[in-house]
């Protein structure tokens, strides 16, 4: 039998560590033993959902309906979960996905298994798929938040729709002595807020706490990107082991540090954590269930190695909105890649073009046809891989055989007659179904938030309700001025812009956002004077005709932009070789720039 444990912890005025074992579905397997083994820890969470993963779970659904969570989770927890009982380390998961409730019977299955008896609570209310005609019919035209479409106009069947929850029943759950907490879509800070919440004991009116909880919530919610993973500047990851798994030290007062076990690669930097505020991120003012944080009051201190202390993070009352994902079956698309090798590539190209879709009837048998020519290419190559390069026949239809085997069959009919050198980088592929992603808000007193505890009892969690007598923003952040950059008229080198400036993208929806920040206070008073909107679509050409906005953050010698539309209609349905734009920033850091000499010390680095 495990021994009871209080339900609040002996101590609550000392820090309570969370530790990140997953940043998504597919995450290392052996983090949670490694976090659980690895030193201290009071709350171990795992984040498994993003917006593409909820169809990836619809889709599983629709073989097994009793499918529809992380299945992973399962097996990360069989190693783990009596080590957390004996040591009183609480598991929160958002693992649940789609069906919280049957996560949470397997769990409590898994443990009779292993002769343990933990107390299991799960966490209800998100899913909305059942009720859409009646909001509809209410007058909640649930419109796409970028294109502002009315769902309804836009003819479409949504497969799931699912509320965007906060920490509160987290929280609840903890409060009532659950061990394992089984989440559905709550926000990925919620993971951090909710404990948080529960240990200190706070009130839904501390936004200054609250807000902090966010901040420390969003940096480590993707695992190891805060320990060095995907970071840019490469002369500071001395440690190149596969980097330790981030940990949150939250105080009472919202601050916190980031960290990670010793031992463990990687690196927790300021730079680190910059980064990761940075990911996936729109405007500086954070909106979420619980709370509205605001990066740009963010301020950051190295304050031992691998210690990063977050301070100074303002809060206001939430929206009386939440956040909507809906996902609808988009089509069926297929891709086939040929490789052009050697000379006249845009001629052989265009004739392979030509060819194929004269073999299948024409371009306009298909819903969607994309065409891209990759160029990989270089002039008397010194190995053939050297001289190749790609094209990339991506084609989308609602009809699944339309563009099945019968199109990727039709590329393999050039290989006797058609361009010199054909040869494919698969071989012909069946069709796949492909989700597209729509964003929407909700009136939050519309969304009932319940928690089943360990006993099998459920309350409703209420939505913090939005205040309109909050703290005036203009009061929230003192301006941070912009430091100055090099004086004007001085020399300038032409150099890729990375060699300055370090960059973090990722997607939001059928969005693209880069964040950009320098290492020292003079460079970024140089980026914030050259890096315009227009500069910006100078350095990305394919955001030339799309809508582009530009934030600072001058607290963190910071640029943000989000390029509206890059991604078409989301990482499902995106037709883009990099369709969650995890290389843009680097891209961008590679486009060359004139950049004042005086920058060009420690920044600059070799070309």
């Amino acid at each position: 039998m495990t021994p009871a444990r209080p339900a609040m912890p002996t101590q609550p005025a000392q820090p309570i560590r969370i530790a990140n074992c997953s940043g998504f579905y597919g995450d290392l397997l052996s983090a949670p033993r490694e976090m659980v083994d690895g030193g201290p820890i009071d709350v171990l969470t795992g984040d498994y959902l993003a917006e593409l993963t909820m169809m990836i779970l619809w889709k599983a659904r629709q073989k097994n309906p009793e499918a529809g969570y992380a299945r992973t989770f399962l097996v990360q927890l069989e190693q783990v979960l009596g080590r957390c009982l004996d040591r009183g380390i609480k598991i929160v998961t958002n693992a649940g996905g789609l069906n919280p409730a049957g996560l949470a019977d397997e769990v409590a299955k898994l443990a009779a298994g292993l002769g343990l008896q933990p107390k299991v609570a799960h966490i209800s209310g998100d899913d909305l798929l059942g009720r859409l005609p009646d909001l509809l019919a209410s007058g909640i035209g649930l419109a796409h938040m970028d294109t502002g479409q009315p769902l309804a106009d836009a003819g479409l069947q949504p497969v799931s729709a699912n509320a965007y929850l906060g920490g509160w029943g987290i929280a609840e759950a903890l409060g009532a002595g659950a061990d394992v907490v089984v989440c559905p879509r709550v926000t990925d800070a919620s993971l951090v807020v909710g404990p948080a919440a529960w240990w200190h004991g706070w009130a839904r009116t501390d936004w200054d706490q609250l807000a902090g909880a966010v901040v420390a919530g969003h940096v480590i919610e993707c695992g190891p990107q805060a320990c060095g993973g995907n970071y840019p500047f490469l002369d500071e990851i001395t440690d190149r082991r596969y980097p330790g798994f981030p940990i949150a030290e939250v105080a009472a007062d919202g601050s916190s540090v980031i960290t990670k076990h010793n031992g463990t690669g990687g690196l927790v930097s300021p730079g680190t954590v910059t980064a990761q505020l940075l990911y996936e991120i729109d405007s500086p003012r954070y909106a979420g269930p619980d709370v509205v944080a605001h990066f740009d009051s963010v301020e950051l201190a190295e304050i031992a190695p691998d210690r990063v202390r977050i301070s100074g993070t303002r809060g206001t009352p939430p929206p009386p909105t939440l956040k909507v994902a809906l996902n609808y079956l988009g089509g069926y698309r297929n891709t086939m890649t040929l490789v052009l090798t050697g000379l006249d590539i845009e001629e052989k190209a265009a004739w392979a073009t030509g060819e194929l879709f004269s073999l299948l009837g024409g371009r306009d048998q298909f819903g969607v046809v994309d065409v891209r020519l990759l160029r990989f290419d270089r002039p008397d190559a010194a190995a053939s891989e050297q001289a190749t390069a790609h094209l990339r026949i991506t084609v989308e239809d609602p009809d699944r055989e339309r563009v099945g085997r019968s199109f990727s069959d039709a590329t393999m009919a050039l290989a006797l007659g058609g361009y010199a050198g054909f040869h494919t980088t698969t071989p012909p592929t069946a069709a796949s179904a492909y989700g597209v992603f729509w964003p929407a808000l909700v009136p939050a007193g519309v969304v009932e938030q319940v928690v089943v505890l360990p006993d099998g009892s459920r309350r409703v969690v209420p939505h913090t309700r939005a205040a309109a007598d909050g703290v005036p923003e203009e009061e929230l952040t003192a301006a941070v001025a912009a430091p100055p950059g090099p004086p004007s008229g001085g020399p300038t080198v032409r150099v890729p812009l990375g060699r300055v400036v370090g960059a973090r993208s990722g997607d939001k929806g059928g969005n693209a956002n880069v964040g950009l920040w320098t290492r020292r206070a003079e460079a970024f008073g140089w980026l914030r004077e050259a890096l315009t909107v227009e500069r910006f679509r100078n350095l990305l050409p394919e955001a030339a005709d799309l809508e582009v906005r530009r934030y600072e953050l001058a607290n963190l010698h910071a640029l943000n932009f989000v390029v509206v539309g890059l991604l078409g209609a989301g990482v499902g349905a995106s037709t883009r070789p990099d369709p969650q734009a995890k290389g843009l920033g680097e891209y961008l850091r590679s486009r060359d720039i004139d950049v004042p000499a005086a920058l060009l010390g420690t920044d600059a680095g070799s070309r």
